[in-house]
């Protein structure tokens, strides 16, 4: 019997088309060019003055869906990982159907924070490996800067906005290989934001509305669970890092990239690196990363990839991919 692989066929990106350098957020907060660098590696972050999250996943999937060479009648599924919808209900998945003009088929939002798009692509691959569904779109986007406090220069340097799309679709080339994926919620405190609507509250934007970080133990935390999964990933697949064409982390900051790095002895050669220019796009950053390097020629068709991400919740993953 022939196996069936969910293949990755085309991806796309979104980035607003305002920059928000490092210079720019001198003038904002307490805080200079050569701290933002040296702490997180970041340059600069796009913001999403005047586009919302589904403005700029319809952007993302459409190109994707150009890339892949599909139109909206071949769209199976529909899976959108965001922490910032434009609503709370319908969720993303049925927003962005409507705008694409898809009728009738599964429409998914999904939240687990920075690892939403990892999360997505697991659900999406096991559909299709099961045969439910032959084309799925899966798309990370997120507009993190309406949830920051600009006064805060702990976290309002970091963040951008963005979205990065794919198409996976069913093939008897190998494709998305295995995902792994974990949580543990007894780490909320250390990377949340509080405001919900379960909590009483009628907007995001309040006093309480801000994210709150605990820098220095989600650095550690992080590190240590990227590389877990890694490890975890090379393990279930009898793998060692030297089968890895590249990596492509989750970009929340250089620093847990390069120790990530560091921790599985990848060389930063083969680690694809956006953060620079995108800042923490949460869980648009993994499929931001991967457009990037796909369209710039760095991964080729047949290169083996390995995606990873860590998040608020905390949340963690992997996806090992033949591209």
């Amino acid at each position: 019997m022939t196996k069936t692989y969910s293949r990755i066929t085309g991806t796309g990106r979104c980035n607003p088309p305002k920059i928000l350098t490092n210079f720019d957020l001198e003038k904002i907060v307490d805080t200079t060019d050569e701290w933002i660098r040296t702490r997180s590696g970041i340059e600069q972050r796009h913001v999403a003055e005047d586009m919302t999250t589904l403005d700029m996943c319809e952007e993302a999937a459409i190109k994707a869906m150009d890339a892949a060479g599909v139109t909206k009648d071949d769209i199976d599924a529909i899976f959108v990982g965001t922490t910032t919808p434009d609503q709370i209900f319908p969720n993303m998945g049925c927003l962005l159907q409507d705008r694409l003009d898809i009728h009738g088929c599964m429409a998914l939002g999904m939240e687990a924070a920075c690892t939403g798009f990892i999360y997505a692509l697991a659900v999406a691959d096991k559909f299709i490996r099961c045969g439910d569904i032959k084309t799925a779109l899966v798309v990370g986007g997120e507009r993190i800067t309406n949830l920051l406090d600009w006064s805060d220069r702990a976290t309002a340097v970091l963040f951008g906005d963005g979205a990065g799309a794919v198409i996976l679709q069913a093939s008897e080339e190998e494709g998305i290989i295995s995902t792994h994926l974990h949580a543990d919620g007894k780490y909320k405190d250390l990377l949340h934001y509080p405001a919900g609507v379960g909590k009483g509250l009628s907007t995001f934007q309040t006093d309480e509305a801000k994210i709150h970080m605990t820098g220095s133990e989600v650095f550690k935390t992080a590190v240590r669970q990227l590389g877990n999964v890694v490890v975890e990933t090379l393990e279930a697949n009898d793998m060692t890092n030297e089968d890895i064409d590249w990596l492509i982390p989750h970009q929340a900051n250089l620093r847990i990239i390069q120790a990530t790095a560091k921790k599985l002895k990848m060389p930063m050669e083969r680690v694809i690196q956006t953060v620079q220019i995108h800042g923490n796009t949460s869980t648009a950053s993994v499929p931001m990363a991967l457009d990037v390097a796909i369209r710039d020629g760095r991964i080729k068709r047949g290169e083996m990839l390995l995606l990873e991400a860590f998040g608020g919740g905390f949340t963690w993953g992997s996806a090992l991919v033949r591209y």
